[in-house]
């Protein structure tokens, strides 16, 4: 056996759930190791694609994915979706091929440990193929247990060296690692929470990524202390069968929910990151009293400052606090009449309000007529099933699929924002399918976030996926277009012809349709109707407006 069988066949047994990627002579064989150990393979048309399904595939199971990358130009090209996973702290293994020592003169030889740690991943390699066992353990174990996006380095020389029966023996008494539990939070923090607890009157929990295995004991705390629950955009959905739930704390508020959360006296923020789009730039946290319960030391002020930090499990800490609690009975809190009427009036997108700005397709031109994004994103949550992921892209028309499109639970909403970037929510939409392919996938995306992917709409054919593609199509960037529209008139920059993207979709295979008024949906329905062995594609020719979280995103960071 050689060192690179012995990488492959090691990543099986510890544990990697499915593989993504491209794949070349430097990562072949050990691909081909892991392939034929049990770890399926999806093959994506670009390395930037497999980083984004990896993610999205670990996000959605708990389970640790695995990229495989060619040295130099291959890892290169993943870095993007690289740099989104680790952002995100996901436990995310990349197996990349790796030049030589000293062969700088090789077309594809780069410093991959500091081009790695530059993107906020942790570099690992094999140092050598007496310690290669080690490392791959080493790694993988890093990736799980510290929650952590992964780079491993496999010079090819090392590859191709001969494993020991020492280490072949070795290989087959591997298990999976497994996280040790993070602690409750210490007595006394428990002890302030739950006083701080006795005394607000208008108290809310919010619930973040960290907080994806609390949402039982941290409702049980808010039924003792009569606290309104809502979410982070990544935890989305993790209170969904609450009927004391907001949906969404931040840039994605509805007014009403916004309203609700400003009156608050007494925020506890679980496994949260509050950022500047929970917090509205910090205006949600300035005059409560915040607490926020990690179970990481680094969290505690990264963005703001807060008035308790509480080292500790979510979970745990959530318990704890209501173990304290129960002999006092529950408290009315916030949970009045007036509120619940508040709280149903607040929670969905749809039932608000809105002028339809639709315009009227021209009988002289039927290329005329645009479609307001919201009522198309309407109509399209009321025709998809519940079961169902969304999968929003980043851009100005982000809010729509993001918010109108409703989730069943946290499993059912992966954005992958953390870099920022456009162009990942049609490969991450691509991993979430293949992690849940009972339920149907939506890939909210922006025109020109979709021209940067549609590459990986091949991987979606190919593999008969349930994925709708809704591309909502400004022909431009649009965010940009909004942006600077007020400071000059050259915008050719950041505008684009008229593309017709419903027939790049049925170039590629996909079902695809024109939709510029409501009547056009109708094909969704028959797709959906079944079999559903294949993506559905709709190009949506959108009204051209400034969503209403454009001048948040903008207000203090470009």
């Amino acid at each position: 056996m050689k060192i690179d069988e012995l990488i492959g066949r090691a990543v099986a047994r510890l544990g990697g759930a499915h593989m993504f990627g491209v794949v070349g002579s430097g990562n072949f064989r050990a691909t081909n190791a892991a392939l034929e150990a049990g770890v399926p393979f999806t093959g994506s048309r670009h390395e930037m694609g497999a980083a984004c399904m990896a993610d999205a595939f670990a996000q959605t199971t708990g389970r640790l994915s695995v990229v495989t990358v060619h040295q130099g130009c291959g890892l290169s090209n993943a870095l993007t979706g690289i740099g989104e996973a680790a952002k995100s702290r996901t436990p995310v293994l990349v197996l990349a091929g790796d030049t030589p020592g000293g062969e700088y003169e090789s077309n594809f030889w780069i410093d991959q440990d500091n081009v790695v740690a530059g993107m906020g991943a942790v570099p690992e390699r094999i140092y050598s193929p007496a310690s290669a066992l080690r490392d791959i353990v080493r790694a993988v174990t890093t990736a799980i247990a510290g929650r952590r996006t992964v780079v491993f380095s496999m010079p090819l020389d090392f590859q191709r060296a001969d494993a020991t029966p020492e280490q072949i023996a070795e290989l087959e008494r591997l298990s999976p690692p497994v996280a040790p539990p993070a602690p409750g939070a210490a007595p006394e923090s428990v002890a302030q929470i739950a006083d701080r607890l006795r005394g607000a009157k208008r108290p809310v929990f919010v619930g973040g990524r960290g907080a994806v295995d609390a949402a039982g004991q941290i409702r049980r705390l808010a039924d003792l202390t009569g606290a309104l629950l809502t979410t982070t955009a990544v935890g989305r959905g993790l209170f969904n069968e609450d009927p004391w739930h907001l949906d969404v704390m931040g840039g994605f508020s509805t007014d009403g929910a916004a309203e609700l959360i400003r009156e608050a006296d007494v925020i506890v923020a679980f496994g949260a990151a509050l950022n500047r789009w929970t917090t509205r730039d910090g205006s949600f946290i300035r005059d409560p009293y915040v607490i926020q319960v990690d179970d990481t030391v680094s969290a505690f002020g990264f963005h703001f400052p807060v008035d308790l930090e509480v080292l500790g499990d979510s979970a745990l800490t959530a318990a704890a606090v209501a173990d304290l609690l129960e002999s006092e009975g529950p408290r009315v809190g916030y949970r009045t009449p007036e509120t619940a009427a508040r709280v149903a009036a607040s929670l969905n997108w749809s039932d608000q309000p809105f002028e339809d700005r639709t315009e009227p397709i021209d009988a002289n031109d039927p290329s005329s007529g645009r479609i307001d994004p919201r009522a198309l994103t309407n109509a399209i949550d009321a025709m998809v099933p519940m079961e169902r992921v969304v999968v929003p892209d980043g851009g100005n028309f982000n809010a729509y699929p993001a918010m109108l499109l409703r989730v069943p639970d946290n499993d059912g909403y992966v954005i992958p924002l953390a870099f920022q970037s456009i162009g990942l929510a049609l490969a991450s939409a691509i991993g979430t399918s293949i992690a849940q392919p009972d339920r149907v996938t939506i890939a909210g995306v922006g025109d020109g976030g979709f021209m940067m992917s549609l590459a990986e709409l091949d991987t979606a054919v190919r593999m008969k996926l349930p994925l709708i593609v809704l591309v909502y199509n400004d022909h431009a960037y649009g965010a940009e277009v909004h942006h600077f529209e007020e400071e000059t008139e050259r915008l050719e920059t950041v505008v684009f012809p008229e593309t017709d993207i419903a027939a790049i979709g049925r170039g590629f295979g996909c079902e695809a349709i024109t939709v510029r008024r409501l009547e056009d949906l109708a094909p969704l329905q028959t797709w959906l109707d079944g079999p559903r062995n294949g993506p559905f594609l709709i190009d949506a020719k959108i009204a051209d407006f400034p969503s209403w979280v454009l001048a948040h995103s903008f207000a203090t960071h470009e």
